[in-house]
């Protein structure tokens, strides 16, 4: 038996004039978690779909515990004992668990058997693994924590000895996060092979054994993760050196650009998200509002922007009322200086289906610089996108591809560079480097502060703690719908996490 659960020689894939994996060579050892890294559009995810049989390569080979196999589908990936957790999860939400971990897999004529079967066989695995998770329970209604258990355990269920994570972190809270790890580190234990793709490399330090880089379509360097650091690996992600912090001068805060007063927002169910929250956003000021994810960031947001409707409250934008309580238009909102990058991009920020120069403009194609006459002025809404993939670095730089063939980080760069370049009075983010590598990162970085510096004012919501702490002039902390508290950036990470959590304000109430 051969010690390399996987071997991949001379991998070789294009796309049209996109050539995403160059020749690629990779081998994984049994019984370790190997990580892939690289920026937005290096061709991870590409080289993963290929091991996984979603595509197939152009050239090169695929060794499977030492033997040459041909993986034309993800069934004979399976059958090869692969298994998948994709960074959008493959589920059916109004199936139960039990039942999307048994689809496609249902090995019986008779599914009252084989269902019985199933349900036994999941037990063991969720006691095995600690993937415990209610195997009634519909997945619509589970976080998406939950969800990506149940990711894994279909790919367990399925007798899976290699397991492929692409991004597993990106939809995660930080607990989460910290849970996934103890469940790979248990995997690797049971002698399971596990590859970790990710661009967060403080995770790629604290979980794997190996790590490889891949930069443009090479793959460029494998280390060890115990001999090598952060700097070098982002520096060979990227290519140069990169900043890992940010680099920011002393906030001018001006007049209120936002007030918010007593806001009260409830969600689809009746349950109130976001209780009674008051406070103030000012030009030349960023204020981050740190928070569990859940815990009503979202719904304020939404609210803020005109998406939601709240039930009671106030939020003036200039001095001038946002009718919260009624109908606010978010295309009034645009009009009036106020630019939203929503959290979730594929569903709120972007339309998939749309090509690049499409998403654009999106909320702005009435905008008279995209028209000609009563019609849409296609040569300068090209025009503006190639100025923004510049800018930007929007890679492939194809304002013609459409939005769903690019990576999760150039997604949310096409996003950034819509609402940015807007020029905004008040803009307010939701997760803005959420999927984003660290080359990308660091740009982003520099535009919000450029923003800042420019008399804009920004709100920001992340579930990073580090980077609010970076980037924010003030920093409110969100529990159970409510601001439980305004803290200096330079305010711990212990002091934001009781707050977090809710201690502090229950201490205080005692008191």
């Amino acid at each position: 038996m051969s010690d390399i659960a996987i071997e991949l020689r001379g991998i070789d894939k294009s796309f049209g004039l996109v050539h995403a994996n160059k020749n690629i060579d990779l081998t994984v050892r049994k019984g370790t978690i190997h990580g892939i890294i690289g920026e937005n559009g290096a061709g991870k995810s590409t080289l993963m779909s290929i091991l996984y049989g979603f595509y197939q390569a152009d050239r090169g080979d695929i060794l499977i515990d030492g033997k040459k196999v041909t993986i034309k589908d993800p069934n004979a990936a399976i059958a090869s004992g692969i298994g998948m957790v994709h960074q959008h999860f493959m589920l059916v939400e109004n199936f139960t668990v039990l039942e999307n971990v048994m689809l496609g897999a249902e090995g019986s004529q008779v599914l009252n058997a084989s269902i019985s079967r199933a349900r036994l066989e999941l037990k063991r695995l969720e006691h095995e693994y600690a993937l415990e998770v209610n195997p009634d329970a519909l997945i619509e209604e589970l976080p998406v924590g939950l969800q990506q258990r149940v990711e894994i355990l279909k790919a367990l269920y399925r007798k899976a000895d290699i397991l492929i994570l692409d991004e597993p972190t990106g939809v995660l809270t930080p607990p989460e996060a910290d849970h996934l790890f103890r469940i790979l580190g248990q995997l690797k234990e049971q002698g399971k092979t596990v590859i970790f793709i990710t661009h967060k490399l403080r995770e790629i330090m604290a979980i794997t054994d190996e790590v490889s880089v891949m930069r443009r379509g090479e793959m460029v360097a494998t280390r060890k993760t115990k001999e090598t650091s952060v700097e070098e690996l982002a520096e060979l992600m990227v290519g140069r050196r990169v900043l890992l912090r940010v680099d920011k001068g002393e906030a001018h805060p001006g007049e209120v650009k936002l007030a918010v007063e007593g806001l009260t927002v409830r969600d689809s169910r009746g349950v109130t998200m976001v209780d009674n929250v008051s406070f103030n956003l000012r030009a030349g000021e960023i204020v981050g509002i740190a928070g569990v994810a859940g815990n009503g960031q979202s719904e304020l947001l939404e609210a803020i922007s005109g998406i939601r409707k709240a039930v009671s409250g106030k939020v003036l934008l200039g001095g001038a009322a946002i009718d919260v309580t009624g109908h606010a238009d978010p295309a009034e909102l645009r009009e009036r200086g106020l630019a939203h990058v929503p959290e979730d991009r594929h569903h709120v920020g972007l339309v998939l289906k749309f090509e690049e120069s499409e998403n654009g403009i999106l909320g702005y194609h009435r905008d008279k610089r995209y028209l000609n006459g009563a019609f849409l002025d296609m040569k300068a809404i090209k025009a503006d996108a190639e100025e923004k993939i510049r800018k930007y670095d929007i890679r492939p730089p194809n304002p013609r591809l459409k939005t769903a063939n690019f990576s999760g980080g150039n997604q949310q760069k096409i996003v950034l560079a819509r609402e940015m370049e807007r020029n905004p009075e008040v803009l307010i983010i939701g997760q803005p480097t959420r999927g984003v590598d660290v080359g990308a990162i660091e740009f982003i970085h520099k535009r919000i502060i450029e923003m800042r510096d420019q008399g804009k004012a920004v709100l920001l919501v992340s579930v990073e703690l580090d980077e609010i702490r970076a980037l924010s002039d003030r920093i409110l902390v969100m529990f159970a719908g409510r601001i439980v508290g305004e803290r200096e950036p330079d305010a711990t990470e212990g002091e934001l996490g009781l707050l977090m959590a809710g201690i502090e304000e229950n201490r205080e109430a005692a008191e």
